[in-house]
């Protein structure tokens, strides 16, 4: 492959481990995450970029110069024809971009064509396993069930995941279950569990999953002790 990424390497033989994706457009956020080794790439919308407050093109520029890794970039568009026309011109921005396309018949019509053409297609909300089913069949690459908002509704988003790993281990689909919407760390945690090939969460939840009270307190006990040491 052309990229090395941190989730594909093995351990004592064991599975690769689950890719970590950062689901932001800030460019600082991006850059602590990679100095730390676990970010494997970014998932982006017109809602994160425009939090940004600067150019969508100078905040795509940074992303892609920055991530060694897929980058997901969404078209701004409802019609198959024009999802078709801003896939191409999404692809051509940088041999990482991963086109963001929406779930329904107008979106499988662009998936179609672009898969068809190489494109790799991220099919974005996604709220249950049938619609995982459509998006692969028709060529995308990434799925993304969108979690937390099922969990809004009063529905149990870990059970789409769940649904949609079982289906994809029967068949051969290339197709890799990304999961989104991701609220808090045990959402990592269930998501891993099942099997998900990604994850893609806020920096907030990414900074919470390195953090644990027993890590401070043991932190704070050896930088005191080592006061002690006679220097």
């Amino acid at each position: 492959m052309e990229v090395s990424y941190a989730a594909r390497l093995y351990w004592g033989g064991a599975e690769p481990l689950v890719k970590i994706f950062l689901d932001t457009a800030n460019i600082d956020e991006i850059r602590e995450a990679a100095s730390w080794g676990v970010l494997d790439g970014v998932t982006t919308n017109p809602t994160l970029v425009a939090k940004t407050g600067r150019k969508w093109g100078e905040v795509i520029q940074d992303i892609v110069a920055l991530v060694d890794g897929p980058v997901s970039l969404e078209v701004t568009t409802t019609k198959a024809d024009e999802m078709i026309k801003q896939g191409r011109q999404l692809a051509k921005l940088h041999k990482n971009v991963v086109v963001k396309i929406q779930m329904g018949s107008e979106g499988l019509k662009a998936i179609k064509a672009l898969s068809k053409e190489g494109i790799r297609i991220n099919t974005t909300l996604i709220f249950s396993a049938n619609q995982a089913i459509l998006a692969a069949k028709a060529g995308a690459k990434y799925v993304s069930p969108f979690i937390g908002r099922l969990d809004d509704q009063g529905q149990e988003g870990m059970q789409v995941v769940r649904e949609i790993v079982q289906i994809f281990e029967n068949y051969d689909f290339d197709c890799e279950l990304l999961v989104a919407s991701i609220r808090h760390p045990l959402h990592v945690i269930e998501a891993a569990k099942l099997g998900a090939d990604i994850v893609t969460v806020p920096f907030d939840v990414l900074k919470k999953m390195t953090q644990h009270s027993l890590t401070d307190v043991g932190l704070q006990r050896f930088l005191e002790d080592w006061k002690k040491v006679p220097q």
